[in-house]
């Protein structure tokens, strides 16, 4: 079995005297869409922000490839190729859509013009966007240059993984990326992700949709009272299973209790 590509383990975070996260482990395996799923306040956004970056944790330790890390930041996090795509999408509605793929890593011209008068490289970061959005079969959107806020639902989520792709060479996490849309438009994103699964970029999925959680998870991470209390497959439990465990009314077999 191979080793975890991200892993956490003994992770406290408390506010105050509200313990958010309590000593709490974490694996996420190469290549795999885990789900993390919890009834709310049990913690795990805290756990998402802890592994992104967003948030500090009190004490315990985190290890992406293998190696140590302590993220002072979101970027800092994005630096060592984790993106999150949050609920919000932060993104700038006026923009469009090349610049909200570029914000904040904005391609400069070579040479004297992007050095000395940091002159944008335009064409390069259209064609790099148009290049990201038609490999996710995204190019029913015509025009590259066109506004955020022009676009549905669906499509500025499929720009937001898009561009969480482009630029996550190692994990992506994405939470609740289908609770605002439609029927169609939630079909077009489950499928965007196993689109970028299948390009063996590991996805963390943090969801309360359960019939969602149930057909692209390998794995589910379910997490209680600020930790974890089970792992599971899908293929071996059932939805009222997960469900059961999540809200404490059936105990995790032992197998599968973290």
């Amino acid at each position: 079995m191979s080793d975890p590509i991200l892993k956490a383990r003994g992770l406290n975070k408390r506010y105050g005297k509200v313990t958010a996260i309590d000593n709490c482990d974490f694996d996420l395996m190469p290549g795999e869409i885990l789900a993390v799923i919890g009834d709310n306040g049990a913690g795990k956004s805290t756990l998402i922000k802890a592994l992104s970056g967003a948030v500090q944790p009190d004490s315990g330790k985190i290890w992406l490839d293998g190696q140590e890390v302590a993220f002072a930041s979101p970027n800092d996090a994005r630096a060592n190729g984790i993106e999150t795509v949050y609920q919000t999408l932060a993104m700038s509605p006026a923009l469009s859509i090349t610049d909200n793929m570029f914000m904040g890593r904005e391609l400069r011209k070579p040479g004297l013009m992007g050095k000395l008068f940091r002159t944008l490289d335009k064409k390069a970061m259209e064609d790099f966007a148009r290049e990201k959005l038609a490999e996710l079969g995204l190019m029913t959107i015509q025009n590259i240059n066109q506004a955020v806020e022009t676009l549905s639902g669906g499509q500025r989520q499929g720009v937001a993984v898009a561009r969480a792709a482009a630029f996550g060479s190692r994990v992506i996490i994405l939470d609740e990326p289908t609770a605002a849309l439609g029927v169609k438009e939630s079909r077009r994103v489950l499928e965007l992700i196993l689109d970028v699964r299948s390009r063996g970029i590991p996805i963390i999925l943090i969801s309360h949709n359960m019939p969602h959680v149930f057909e692209v998870a390998d794995r589910i991470h379910i997490h209680r009272l600020g930790k974890r209390a089970a792992v599971i497959r899908p293929s071996d439990f059932s939805m009222s299973d997960a469900v059961a465990i999540m809200t404490g009314a059936m105990e995790p077999p032992a197998s599968m209790a973290a």
